[in-house]
């Protein structure tokens, strides 16, 4: 078990906080004259749709974050990239590529994993490219059906199609991929390697949503959407009248298409756990948690009737935070690294 001491983070937020000052003077834009000094090759960091790499800023030395203009969001989105020890020693290797996905209504989205965890110490070693994109504030990882009319903001394009292309182009990746996620992320996890077989060869969510139609989760997915000053019909419409898009977008209807995919879902019971302290609003317990935990278990039930090998954690004591999730990345390696065809 990991547990990351509280005056280390903070201290390694502060050495970031400089770091993206300094980094500030290294950004790389499109111009040709500066693509000598980029760690991407900007001139071929194009997607099919003509989505592209508008900034580059160099953040520390393995982290770069990128501003991609995307068509399919409308906007430009963030993206933290944290790079394999060698990057910069071996420039002809190609990594195989590790996306992590945030939770909804973060106060730093795609910067979440770097800012809430130490992670990235795990991977240092580790010969993979993670990818950290946004994925908006309660875009809930998907295409928005914005009432059938054109317009809605489409993250899964973004996700599954403009930043791979990006990636493979320009920053060496290989089409060799895993995801994991955390909360909305986890259902994004599971809803991508679903909805794209064979894009990811690996799954993991970590106290996720991945039965929307189970019970009445249909209201978090309203509480979400109504926080972040979202339409909530916009989204997928009405589970009722509009059942078939939800269905469409369900890892629990979707189960069947997981085959062959390496999975891994866990959960606490929204009980306190060794992570709590006595001054926590969670020392009485998490609602949110306990949601997650009784659909994951449903989800994973429907992946056992079919036969699909899952790997699960089903933690008694857990709640919805950070240093269970961390803790949950770490168990769930082995199981990344084999989709990703490393030893681990």
């Amino acid at each position: 078990m990991i547990t990351v001491p509280p005056v280390s983070v903070r201290a390694r937020r502060a050495l970031r906080s400089g770091a993206v000052a300094l980094g500030a003077a290294l950004v790389t834009a499109l111009a040709p004259s500066a693509a000598s000094a980029a760690v991407g090759n900007l001139a071929e960091a194009k997607a099919d749709n003509g989505a592209r790499v508008v900034a580059e800023t160099v953040v520390d030395e393995r982290t770069v974050d990128l501003s991609i203009w995307s068509p399919a969001t409308k906007r430009n989105a963030n993206v933290r990239l944290l790079l394999p020890a060698d990057w910069a020693s071996n420039p002809a290797r190609t990594y195989p590529a590790l996306y992590m996905l945030h939770g909804a209504n973060e106060r730093v989205d795609y910067r979440s994993w770097t800012e809430f965890t130490d992670f990235e110490s795990f991977l240092a070693d580790k010969p993979v490219l993670t990818v950290l994109p946004s994925g908006g504030s309660s875009g809930f990882f998907t295409k928005e059906w914005n009432y059938g009319r054109k317009g809605g903001v489409d993250y899964e394009t973004f996700h599954t199609e403009e930043l791979p292309q990006i990636l493979e182009r320009a920053y060496r990746s290989t089409s060799t991929r895993a995801v994991a996620g955390i909360s909305i992320g986890g259902y994004g996890a599971m809803a991508y390697a679903a909805r794209h077989p064979g894009l990811f060869r690996a799954a993991a969510s970590y106290s996720g949503l991945l039965h929307l139609r189970y019970s009445s989760t249909w209201m978090v997915v309203s509480t979400i959407r109504v926080r972040a000053n979202r339409d909530f019909f916009s989204l997928w419409g009405s589970p009722w009248w509009q059942g078939r898009i939800w269905r469409s977008v369900n890892p629990y209807d979707l189960a069947e298409k997981l085959r062959g995919t390496e999975l891994y879902v866990s959960s606490g019971s929204g009980r306190p756990g060794p992570f709590e302290k006595p001054d926590d609003l969670n020392i009485l317990g998490n609602p949110i948690e306990e949601w997650s935990w009784n659909n994951s278990r449903v989800f994973a039930k429907r992946l056992d009737e079919l036969n699909i090998p899952v790997t699960t954690d089903f933690y008694r004591d857990g709640t919805h935070t950070w240093p269970y999730w961390e803790r949950q990345f770490i168990r769930s390696w082995p199981v990344l690294a084999k989709g990703l065809g490393l030893n681990g």
